[in-house]
């Protein structure tokens, strides 16, 4: 699939700053309603620098793998708070270039608008591929949220100064929330929906729990 070349990888916080600063106006929060190739995304580290990409395309419905793949490679940019997708996103769009399909929907293993600048990986990717993205968080980044009910399926919103830029969701009954964040071209009910949908056994979705088997150098379990 393709990728825009929009910008050149930066090599400091100011150069990375001006990116997010431009490429966020170009962000999309409304979108389609079905998606039916769904790619998870996850990045595993080996050392401090090495890392593995890896991208895994699934039937939407059947949850059936139909490409994966993954890259090596070792980060250039420091890490830094607000500017992590700097250290991640040139080794998943090099993933994403090696597929021979074009997924409908990124997950990706992060976040989105619930991000200290409001453009985390989903966005970023979102508006590098053109295709619609959404972020899954483990852990609370940024903003305020109350506990939300424990039965899969409730909700309680993310703010951050005043808006609404995520939910803290239940996928299963009982377990801890994640945290879901619009990345492009989606409206934050669809990508809770998508969210649910993709998650029937487990806390995290198919997608990303495959991606993340993969970059950890094992075959994608099953669902």
């Amino acid at each position: 699939m393709r990728v825009h070349s929009l910008h050149p990888w930066p090599a400091t916080r100011a150069e990375a700053e001006a990116v997010q600063d431009r490429l966020r106006p170009l962000v999309s929060l409304t979108g389609p309603a079905t998606f039916p190739l769904v790619a998870g995304l996850d990045v595993h580290y080996r050392g401090e620098d090495e890392l593995t990409a890896a991208v895994v395309v699934l039937r939407s419905g059947t949850l059936e793998v139909v490409e994966q793949v993954s890259v090596r490679g070792r980060t250039t940019f420091p890490y830094i708070p607000g500017l992590f997708a700097f250290r991640e996103a040139p080794a998943l769009v090099e993933a994403l270039e090696r597929l021979s399909v074009t997924p409908d929907l990124l997950v990706c293993d992060g976040y989105g608008l619930a991000h200290p600048r409001g453009f985390g990986l989903a966005c970023h990717l979102g508006v590098l591929t053109g295709l619609p993205a959404l972020g899954v968080g483990k852990t609370a980044f940024v903003g305020d949220f109350d506990e939300p009910g424990r039965s899969r399926g409730s909700w309680s919103p993310i703010t951050l100064d005043g808006a609404v830029v995520g939910r803290a969701l239940r996928t299963q009954d009982g377990v801890k929330p994640v945290f879901v964040s619009q990345g492009h071209r989606i409206a934050l009910d669809t990508a809770c929906d998508q969210v649910l949908e993709l998650a029937p056994r487990f806390r995290q979705p198919e997608p990303i729990r495959r991606a993340d088997r993969l970059a950890r150098g094992g075959s994608t379990p099953t669902p």
